[in-house]
C-alpha cells in the first residue's frame, strides 16, 4: 500500500517538477522580443504570438527547430536563435510564455 501511494505521488508531481521557471524564462526572452514582442504578442503578422501558448507545445517547437525538424518560413532564423539554448532554457522560455495573458 505504501509503495502504491509513493507511485501515485510520483505520477502527480512529475509534471510539476518538469515545468520550467517562468522568471528565468523572462530573463532569456530578450532575444525573442524583436520578433515576438515584449509581452509575447507580435506586432507583425509574420511572427506568431507566444503569449498564452501551452508550454509543452512551445518546448517541443523549440526543440524541433534546434534539431532541424522544422523547415520553411523563418525556420532557419529560429534554428540560429535556439542553437545555443539548453533544454532547461527552452523549458524556462516555454513556462514564461505560457504564463503571459494571450
Amino acid at each position: 500500500m505504501k509503495a502504491l501511494l509513493i507511485l501515485m505521488l510520483a505520477c502527480f508531481t512529475a509534471p510539476a517538477l518538469a515545468a520550467g521557471n517562468a522568471a528565468a524564462g523572462q530573463e532569456k526572452s530578450a532575444a525573442c522580443q524583436a520578433c515576438h514582442g515584449a509581452e509575447g504578442k507580435a506586432s507583425v503578422s509574420l511572427y506568431p504570438n507566444l503569449a498564452g501558448q501551452h508550454a509543452d507545445y512551445l518546448q517541443h517547437a523549440l526543440q524541433a527547430y534546434r534539431k532541424g525538424e522544422r523547415s520553411g518560413g523563418q525556420a532557419e532564423v529560429m534554428k540560429a536563435f535556439v542553437s545555443g539554448l539548453s533544454d532547461e532554457d527552452m523549458a524556462n522560455l516555454a513556462a514564461y510564455y505560457q504564463s503571459l495573458k494571450p
